[in-house]
């Protein structure tokens, strides 16, 4: 893990924010790769995990934060709100200590260990938010290789959560895209 990720970060959540500047009015209540979500939905819950960026890189406790972003955080104008969320967010990461505590739900883990996970959250979800817009949906294959990993060395972890899918069976010759969308349970 090295600062790469920072930029990985910033390069996977603005594209996923233009996408969701792209997203047409017919389109938030499409069906995503995520069962229980819409395309609004979706957006909501990733906007939402921007909004708390600053506020666990800055050494904020969940407790502290609060409920301030349960529910809809989108709003009347998702897109602007989106944007918003992601100055803020890439802001945070682009000044923190990789090495200092953040507190998370299931404990403190260093910052580094959050990127990664709020990386894998905005590049997976980019994944999906592409296939419900009917756009091409492909993983940068530098995040995917950097990411595939980590995920492969939490996979129990990650399928005990209920968050995943069970994996998708893939070949042994499948690209590292192909392999982490397979691990958290897409079908590339």
């Amino acid at each position: 893990m090295d600062d790469r990720a920072v930029e990985l970060f910033v390069e996977s959540i603005n594209r996923f924010a233009d996408r969701v500047d792209g997203i047409g009015d017919e389109q938030w209540a499409r069906p995503t790769p995520c069962a229980e979500w819409e395309v609004r939905a979706l957006v909501n819950h990733v906007c939402g995990e921007q909004l708390w960026a600053p506020h666990l890189v800055d050494g904020e406790t969940i407790g502290q934060v609060g409920d301030r972003y349960d529910g809809d955080v989108l709003g009347d104008d998702p897109k602007a709100t989106f944007r918003r969320a992601v100055e803020s967010s890439t802001a945070a990461f682009s000044r923190a200590d990789l090495d200092a505590l953040v507190h998370l739900s299931f404990g403190d883990v260093p910052c580094r260990v959050y990127l990664d996970q709020m990386l894998t959250d905005a590049e997976v979800h980019g994944w999906d938010l592409a296939r419900a817009l009917g756009e091409d949906a492909e993983l940068e294959p530098e995040t995917a290789s950097y990411l595939l990993p980590g995920v492969v060395a939490q996979e129990e972890l990650l399928r005990s959560s209920g968050m995943f899918a069970e994996a998708v069976p893939v070949g042994d010759d499948a690209d590292d895209a192909t392999r982490l969308l397979a691990v958290l349970g897409r079908r590339p």
